[in-house]
């Protein structure tokens, strides 16, 4: 039978989704733990990977087995027990033996959140920008990026993408409204996929538009030069969530 996970995640203390040696990740806590409830090892196979630090409001992952699961309920109290406190396992789905959490993933959505006040309560869930930023510019700017196919500039250097063509559907900029009265602000961008550190280069390349530092104009020259070098440096990693991801089969 193959499964598919639904999950979410604080990325503190996680150095990203992805296992690797001699690092603390989620995709290894996760199989460690799967391995104890179902008696055999477990491959874990997830929609995409998170970088350290990173948060995931949503996550999906399928896994195989031959055990018999005979309640959901039980299964997911043992596997949050294993799992520690940064990971909350929330569904059990049956699914199609070729269902696929990476590759059928129809859109995927990321939150960043930026702090204009100083917040101990915050500190670890969003970027602190003190310097007032111009919204309007930032929304002008991110537009952009919906006739944008090639996202180069804000790909991350040296890595194992075999393209850097991504389809954004939505990249904008609104107002965040909390429960700590801080002001601050949040961007959300949906794409078919993307690229690793993308998120966050756009990010930290937005910022300098609405720092003044840059205009409109020039955010299009960055798109159009196809080089990491001449975008904004990337944001901290503790402000970015997966947010969402869409899939043909689930709601």
């Amino acid at each position: 039978m193959r499964y598919m996970l639904r999950l979410a995640y604080s990325g503190l203390g996680f150095h990203g989704w992805q296992r690797q040696p001699n690092a603390s990740s989620v995709q290894q806590t996760l199989e460690e733990a799967l391995a104890v409830i179902l008696r055999h090892p477990v491959e874990l196979t997830g929609a995409g990977r998170t970088d350290a630090g990173v948060h995931a409001r949503t996550m999906f992952a399928h896994f195989d087995t031959e055990a018999s699961i005979t309640s959901h309920e039980k299964f997911l109290i043992s596997l949050n027990r294993l799992s520690g406190h940064n990971i909350a396992v929330q569904e059990l789905i049956n699914v199609q033996d070729d269902a696929h959490a990476r590759f059928d993933a129809t859109s995927r959505t990321y939150k960043y959140f930026i702090a204009s006040r100083k917040s101990p309560f915050l500190q670890d869930l969003s970027w602190f920008v003190p310097t007032p930023l111009n919204v309007d510019s930032m929304n002008d700017a991110a537009r952009l990026l919906l006739d944008t196919e090639d996202f180069t500039s804000f790909a991350k250097l040296h890595s194992d993408a075999k393209t850097n063509i991504c389809r954004v559907t939505e990249a904008s900029w609104e107002n965040w409204e909390n429960n700590f009265c801080v002001p601050g602000l949040v961007f959300t961008i949906t794409a078919d996929r993307f690229l690793r550190n993308m998120v966050r280069a756009v990010v930290g390349t937005l910022v300098e538009v609405g720092r003044g530092k840059l205009d409109t104009e020039g955010f299009r020259r960055v798109i159009e030069a196809k080089d990491r070098c001449v975008a904004g440096n990337s944001v901290p990693p503790q402000g970015l969530f997966l947010w969402d991801i869409t899939y043909p089969y689930l709601k």
